[in-house]
């Protein structure tokens, strides 16, 4: 059932992920979790949304205030670097700078821009900031029932 999804993340990598979250304030940050099995790794990435508005404004109206955008590129080699040290992606995280740790529209149009899962079995860890201050995270998994992201239990390890 799918709502018994959980998402596991030791209380160093929520450490991190919050780190990130205030360092970048009051833009959104982003980045992946990776795993060996064992230990749970943050890995940042940059947040390119500034610089797409900045290319195209009309095409990318929003700025990393309120949105953000990972270099695929980036991201591809990311993954090849883990996969190549027994690790695998775990999870994505981005912030919500003065806004609640929600899943929108646009994060659902990220993570699954033909309806399904780009990523399949990986969570979405989405983290509100308000005055420079972490006040939540939720963590956000793909329901094949719901066809849609479903919050789930978010579990300290």
């Amino acid at each position: 059932m799918n709502d018994k999804i959980e998402l596991f993340l030791s209380q160093k990598a929520l450490e991190e992920i919050g780190q990130h979250a205030l360092e970048t304030f009051p833009e959104e940050c982003c980045g992946v979790v990776l795993t060996d099995g064992d230990v749970d790794r943050v890995h940042r990435l940059k947040n390119i949304q500034n610089q797409l508005h900045a290319l195209d404004p009309q095409t990318y109206p929003r700025t990393a205030t309120i949105a953000y955008a990972m270099d695929y590129k980036e991201l591809e080699l990311v993954i090849d670097e883990a996969k190549r040290n027994g690790a695998k992606l775990k999870a994505f995280y981005h912030s919500h700078p003065n806004h609640d740790a929600y899943f929108s529209d646009e994060d659902k149009a990220f993570a699954s821009p033909f309806g399904e899962p780009t990523f399949p079995g990986t969570t979405q860890l989405v983290v509100a900031v308000y005055d420079r201050a972490v006040k939540e995270m939720c963590a956000f998994a793909w329901s094949d029932q719901e066809k849609d992201f479903i919050k789930v239990a978010l579990t300290k390890t």
